[in-house]
Order: C-alpha cells, then structure tokens, then sequence
C-alpha cells in the first residue's frame, strides 16, 4: 500500500473520475477527503467504504468550490484532521454546450470558477502546507479539450487550457521542493458530465443520441470507445509514486488516440 501515511483531497469526488480516483487512493492507504454533491446517504457509503479499504479516515467536505473561503476551508480542515495534505486531485467540473452567441453568462463564470480558478485556490492553499513537509503531488484532471477545441465549448476549452497553463507554470516555481505539478488529459471518459452534456449537445447540432455518441463524441478517439473513470485513476496513482518524482510540468494524455490526430 504505496500511500500509507498520506492524506489526499480529490475534489468532485462523489462520482465519476474523482470518485475512480479516490477508490484507489484509499486501496493503497491514504486517508482521503472527498467532495462534491449528491445524495448524503450515499456519499457517507462511499466515505464509509474509502475508510475501510484505507485502514485510515476518510472525510467528506461538502466546500462549495466556486467560493474562495470555502477551498481555504477545505485546505485548513484537511490538514488540521489528518497533517497533510499530501495529494490534491483538482478534478471538480461542469459543462455546458452551446454556441458563443447563445451561450449564458451564468454558465459560463460557473465553468471557470470550478473547473478552472478553483484549483488555482486549492493549489495556492496547499503549496504552503507541502513545502513543509518537503513532499507532495498537485494533480489536476485537465481534459483533450486542454490541447484542442470542440465547437460549443468555448469556455469549457478555455478553462481547460487554463488547467494546462497552471499545471507548467507550478511546476517549474515548485521544481526543487519535491512536489510534483501534473494534469491528466482524458478523451472522453463515460461519466454524468459526459452523459448530461449529450441532450444540450443534441440541440446545438440537430442530431440523435445516438448520432451524438458515435458521431461527435467518440468520432474524435480512434479507440472508437469511451476511457474508464479506473484508466484515469490508475496514471492519478503512478503520478503519487515515488519513480514518478522526475514527471512535473507534464499533461499525459488518456485519449484513445485523440490527440495524436
């Protein structure tokens, strides 16, 4: 169990990738704190579940990540119940799908405050607390969209690209402290954020759900499948490792090809 002794914060960590995220984390020791929205009894059954795979405690915080206060909160209570932390995933996210011209305001500052300016504060808050303990690992679940654009996603691209430009410049301020700054770069993996996106994404271009999956989702991965919240989790994990203290400034992408094309 490679993170015994280690404490993790993964944001957005009731479903989906966080959560993938936090299952292995805890399979390998470390104390986590989740976050994120949903059903309070099955958030304590997952947290419950984290705990007893981990042997160590689990937390839940419910830190609304569009307030500032509220990731310091999270930061501060992380490390005042358990001495880290020692990993943060920055994997909170929300999308929304239409063109420039149409596109809400509300929904727009709402993507950048959570997929983008909230790991920026998270980032901040545990730096601090990291080169202190002279160890530490700053994940960020970025996306393709960090390294090419999708009609209709302008401010989803942008944030995402915004995660990649964090994750290079952290790096290099934090390169001799040993902590390690790196994004994941998935294609696209079969979560609620993919799914919930399909209806908007069929009103935007006129088509099915079906033409949507085949012809605009997975059409951009050559894999021609969806990546797996537990594919995600695993290079999360090989990051935390110690032979991973060379890999910092890095965005690695999990695409099924996407990218390359």
């Amino acid at each position: 169990m490679i993170l015994t002794g280690k404490s993790a914060i993964v944001t957005g960590s009731t479903s989906g990738i966080g959560l993938a995220i936090a299952r292995v984390f805890a399979a390998e020791g470390a104390s986590v704190t989740i976050n994120g929205f949903g059903d309070p009894a099955a958030i304590e059954a997952e947290r419950a579940a984290l705990e007893a795979a981990a042997g160590a405690p689990a937390r839940y915080d419910p830190a609304d990540l569009t307030d500032p206060a509220a990731i310091e909160r999270l930061a501060r209570g992380c490390h005042e119940a358990t001495g880290g932390p020692d990993i943060i995933v920055n994997n909170a996210g929300v999308q929304h799908v239409s063109p420039i011209e149409d596109f809400p305001a509300d929904q727009y500052e709402k993507i950048i405050a959570l997929n983008m300016s909230a790991a920026w504060y998270l980032t901040r808050a545990v730096v601090p607390l990291m080169k202190a303990r002279k160890w530490g690992r700053i994940l960020s679940t970025a996306s393709a969209h960090s390294l090419v654009a999708s009609p209709n996603k302008s401010a989803y691209v942008m944030a995402k690209h915004g995660i990649a430009g964090m994750t290079k410049t952290v790096a290099l301020e934090l390169a001799t402290t040993g902590i390690t700054v790196n994004c994941i770069s998935p294609g696209y993996v079969w979560t609620p954020l993919v799914e919930n996106q399909i209806p908007d994404t069929m009103k935007a271009r006129g088509l099915t759900r079906e033409q949507v999956m085949n012809d605009v989702l997975l059409a951009a991965q050559p894999t021609k499948r969806f990546v797996t919240p537990e594919e995600v989790a695993a290079m999360a994990l090989f990051l935390c490792r110690e032979e991973a203290g060379s890999i910092t400034g890095s965005n690695m992408s999990i695409d099924g090809g996407w990218t390359a094309q």
